[in-house]
């Protein structure tokens, strides 16, 4: 039972979206290998033995295999084997360079189109955003030296405006540089203030996942739910200060909490030290002081009191949600512009990772993006359609960096051929493949690398 609620929950998630976007890709070059004049041996959905197949009547076998992770279109190449006689005209390398080239870059192009699409799609459903309103500023932290307080509005960093959390956070970690200055503008009681968060310290530590907030020492308005104490285990440090099960959690350290995850974050950052809990209890105010051990958790010190907290009924600030809607025509250019965005954020990730600006920790496996599949199909219909579109630019743009056995490289041995007036010597070719399978390994280790950390963390 609990391997098929495994599998329905995070397997079945995570091979939806990749086939969905893997077949997206492929067919870019299907449709576009058939418009040039190419032959289309095969188009598979997986690897391995067929499961089923077909022949269509111009002689592409379309099958679907049994291992679901990935896919692939077979073009007529007599480097990949004997062709007919009669289907050399319409083999790859046969065919004008420029056709070539259209082949190759059509499947990273029907990943942005696909895109383009789904977020015009949410566009036109609607999508609930929340404002950049400021939640708890940790005391003593670079955003509360700042000035920073709750309620203030985040409206623009550096010199790019946001609207919302989810742009707050892209112009954070893309203004985060090596300085650590951050500039900011804020509204506070109907008038705009200017500051700038001055961070010392690691700052490349701060980029890696669920850190540069926090880092920043500031937290975003959230949901209200009343927080009460689920579970109490009798040896944790929860236990020894006194906490029961069925408390109702006030404030920490005098600062009033909206939700239990406000709770959960002010623990994890009090290790080491005393904190004092307000709590209710069978209708009685009482204040009790807890001891916060110490624990590590990715290479960081955290806090832990080992007890369990649940929620009740969440309500969210007046004024703090909103629901954007758009026409048909303005759909689609929030599409691009929304592809866009999320193609140039993913192309300056990549190189500040391998610059070492941003930390590789970023780099999410199967394993990663299996869970954030399940939590988007949780979600909802939303949530998953726009994860959908972030793995289809992430595929599109992936595709593109120029490394022999991706797209980008194949790209750039027909400028070569292009240039030169030939092809490549087969030994460069091998040479670059077998580049291309050494960087291509050890960038799926990392990510293998990363997921395995964090779960073992």
């Amino acid at each position: 039972m609990d391997f098929l609620m495994t599998v329905v929950t995070y397997v079945l998630p995570f091979l939806i979206v990749l086939s969905i976007v893997v077949f997206v890709h492929e067919y870019g070059h299907f449709i576009v290998g058939r418009w040039c004049g190419i032959k289309v041996d095969a188009f598979s959905l997986g690897f391995g033995p067929e499961l089923c197949a077909f022949d269509d009547s111009k002689g592409t076998r379309w099958r679907i295999a049994a291992i679901p992770l990935g896919g692939y279109v077979k073009l007529a190449d007599e480097r990949d084997g004997d062709v007919p006689p009669a289907d050399l005209p319409r083999s790859f390398t046969h065919r004008p360079i420029a056709h070539r080239i259209a082949v190759l870059l059509a499947g990273p192009a029907m990943n942005f189109v696909f895109a383009i699409v789904l977020y015009a799609v949410l566009a036109m459903i609607g999508t609930e955003v929340a404002k950049p309103v400021v939640g708890e500023v940790q005391p003593d932290g670079p955003a509360a030296q700042a000035g920073l307080r709750r309620g203030d509005t985040i409206v623009r960093v550096g010199d790019k405006a946001v609207a919302d959390t989810e742009e707050l956070q892209i112009a954070l970690i893309r203004r985060f540089t090596d300085d650590g200055v951050i500039p900011l503008e804020v509204r506070r009681d109907g008038a705009d203030t200017s500051m700038s968060i001055r961070v010392t310290g690691d700052r490349r530590a701060l980029t890696e996942p669920g850190r540069l907030l926090p880092g920043l020492g500031f937290d975003l308005a959230s949901w209200k739910a009343a927080t009460k104490v689920a579970a109490v285990p009798a040896d944790s440090a929860g236990a020894k200060a006194g906490l029961r099960a069925g408390d109702q959690l006030l404030a920490v350290d005098g600062e009033p909490l909206a939700n239990g995850s406000e709770f959960v974050a002010a623990v994890s950052r009090s290790a080491g030290r005393d904190i004092s809990i307000e709590l209710e209890r069978a209708g009685e105010h009482l204040r009790i002081i807890a001891s916060v051990p110490e624990v590590r958790e990715q290479g960081r010190a955290i806090g832990r009191l080992g007890i369990t907290v649940e929620e009740g009924a969440r309500t969210w600030p007046p004024g703090l949600i909103e629901l954007r809607r758009s026409g048909p025509l303005e759909a689609v250019a929030v599409g691009v512009a929304k592809t866009w965005e999320m193609s140039a954020l993913t192309v300056e990730m990549l190189w500040r990772m391998a610059s070492g600006q941003v930390s590789s920790k970023n780099i999410s496996g199967p394993i990663s993006i299996a869970e954030f599949a399940s939590v988007s199909a949780f979600l909802g219909v939303g949530a998953y359609l726009g994860f959908l579109a972030i793995i289809s630019v992430s595929l599109g743009v992936l595709n593109l960096v120029p490394v022999p056995l991706l797209d980008g490289g194949q790209v750039l041995y027909q400028l070569v051929e292009a240039v030169k007036g030939s092809p490549l010597s087969e030994r460069a070719q091998l040479y670059g493949q077998q580049v291309g399978i050494a960087l291509l390994v050890v960038l799926m280790s990392l990510a293998f690398y990363n997921d395995i950390s964090r779960h073992l963390n």
